[in-house]
């Protein structure tokens, strides 16, 4: 097993510096509704590419020198990663590749394509094992891990700094879970400024990796089915994220599919917000009271919804 450090405050504000020029300062935004909890939403799905991925995979890549460059970058991911490292890459003018899961949405292939990034599909479990083994055979250039990676946690990090900054009472943050990643950079921020704060990760009960390794106290594999949240939900928390997971995060929020449905109809059409399933799962768990009756803040992480998907989810 590979040993990753967190990043520290000083390397989130060091990303933040690095990736101004690429990324959106998005705004923390009121969610108005009746009663408790006041629910705060961090529009991460206003990016340039619709999601947050932005921030961790432009750091990564701004801290590569020309020669680990000179091949280009590859990744694995179901979407939005993928489209977060095919547009730095292409900002840099270097060559990409993704390996993508064959369950992938057609709206997150077709943007991948749109910013020059060469896509190979693959079975979901052959794309997990990319994640586990930290690259594949026969891929070229440098290897930008999704989840465990110091520079993409800084740059997720960012996100922390700005809702601190935006709402410096914040009770409690509300993060969704796919590979801790962003979980982990944002906690890392909001414990260094804010450390009464509580930070969760928010995953939907089609597929619970973190709430079964924090009963466990051990990373273990789940059940996964597959459902319009795709952008959380692996097979388990990685064993090189554990540690940092364990330590950093409050908790496991789990909502059921159909309340993260209702979560993705509400911010339409209270908000005219537009959330793929999985950011609209916070939300779903802030709704139902989960994480108390205080000012809490839902990062929706991106919007990168199938169009089909969502008029159906808004008819049903």
């Amino acid at each position: 097993m590979r040993h990753i450090d967190a990043p520290t405050i000083d390397d989130i504000r060091a990303a933040r510096q690095r990736i101004a020029s690429l990324v959106t300062r998005t705004p923390l935004v009121r969610l108005q509704i009746d009663g408790r909890p006041e629910i705060y939403l961090k529009l991460e799905n206003l990016q340039p590419i619709g999601s947050f991925k932005l921030r961790g995979a432009g750091n990564a890549i701004a801290r590569l020198n020309p020669g680990e460059l000179r091949d280009g970058v590859y990744t694995a991911s179901a979407g939005n990663m993928a489209q977060g490292v095919a547009w730095s890459a292409r900002a840099l003018g270097v060559d990409c590749e993704v390996l993508m899961p064959d369950s992938a949405p057609r709206t997150k292939l077709e943007a991948v394509e749109r910013l020059g990034g060469r896509i190979t599909q693959v079975p979901y479990a052959e794309w997990w094992q990319t994640l586990a083994d930290f690259g594949r055979d026969g891929m070229k250039g440098r290897f930008i891990h999704p989840v465990a990676d110091r520079d993409v946690m800084a740059g997720n990090g960012t996100i922390g700094l700005e809702i601190v900054e935006d709402l410096p009472d914040v009770d409690a943050v509300l993060v969704p879970f796919g590979g801790g990643g962003l979980t982990s950079g944002i906690a890392t921020a909001v414990r260094a400024l804010a450390p009464r704060t509580r930070v969760f990760g928010c995953e939907v009960a089609t597929s619970t990796p973190l709430a079964a390794a924090l009963a466990a106290n051990a990373p273990v594999t789940v059940e996964r089915v597959s459902s319009f949240v795709d952008g959380i939900g692996g097979r388990g928390v990685l064993p090189e994220m554990w540690p940092i997971v364990r330590e950093l995060v409050t908790g496991a929020l789990v909502s059921p599919i159909e309340e993260v449905a209702g979560a993705v109809r509400l911010l339409v059409e209270r908000a005219r917000i537009v959330a793929e399933g999985a950011g609209a799962t916070p939300v779903a768990a802030a709704l139902a009271g989960r994480a108390g009756r205080g000012r809490v803040v839902c990062v929706v992480s991106g919007g990168n919804i199938d169009t089909t998907t969502l008029a159906d989810l808004l008819k049903s």
